[in-house]
């Protein structure tokens, strides 16, 4: 018997919006303040990353040593400070299809939404202020809790029990994301995943990286 859906947690880039090249726009203006390189992090880093990785990879890059403990804090707080801006300047920032008819459509039916993914809490919740969207998200898992993906689903999962006051499982719950990255956190987690082809990998490739259901879109709605 299938098990009763009580938590869904969803990745952001690419799952739920698309920010239009904002977060390396900021991480290029946090260098090029602080060291006068306007780093590219696509050079060093890959999609599915954490934000500290990125950043650290790309110091390693284009600087050829490890950041200090307070010069990679600093680095971090630029970063940040220029993300305001580059999400709010971006032309194509959207909201991918169906995101906004189905997290109402969620919430209304008593679904816990949540947030797992390799942005920064703090960077995860500027990218979603401008389309509003963070008043459906109570809880997450954050790149700034761990640097490996399925760790970070795991507390996402613990901090839904916290903040709801009621254990839930593994088998109770639902991750949905964009990329093979995705569906590895969620099964080193116990949890199934939707893939979502709404960015940069096909049905077909969702499906070879191990989704257990898969949509071409949010607009399809969730296997529930």
């Amino acid at each position: 018997m299938a098990p009763q859906r009580l938590a869904i947690l969803f990745d952001i880039d690419g799952t739920l919006i698309i920010t239009g090249g904002a977060g390396a726009a900021s991480w290029r203006m946090a260098f090029d303040e602080l060291y006068g390189v306007p780093a590219d992090i696509g050079a060093f880093t890959d999609t599915g990353m954490t934000d500290p990785d990125v950043g650290r990879q790309t110091f390693v890059g284009v600087m050829h040593r490890q950041p200090e403990r307070a010069e990679f804090a600093k680095l971090l707080e630029r970063r940040l400070h220029y993300l305001y801006q580059t999400v709010d300047e971006s032309t194509d920032y959207r909201v991918l299809d169906g995101v906004e008819v189905l997290l109402p459509q969620l919430i209304e039916s008593g679904y816990l939404l949540g947030l797992v993914t390799g942005n920064l809490e703090a960077a995860a919740h500027i990218k979603l202020h401008r389309a509003k969207l963070n008043r459906f998200f109570s809880f997450g898992g954050y790149g700034s809790d761990a640097s490996d993906r399925g760790e970070l689903t795991r507390v996402a999962l613990q901090r839904a029990s916290l903040v709801y006051g009621e254990p839930v499982t593994p088998r109770q719950c639902l991750v949905v994301g964009d990329t093979p990255h995705d569906v590895e956190g969620a099964h080193a987690a116990g949890i199934e995943c939707v893939g979502v082809a709404s960015h940069h990998f096909s049905v077909e490739q969702l499906r070879a990286g191990g989704a257990d259901y898969v949509i071409a879109s949010l607009s399809e709605g969730l296997p529930l």
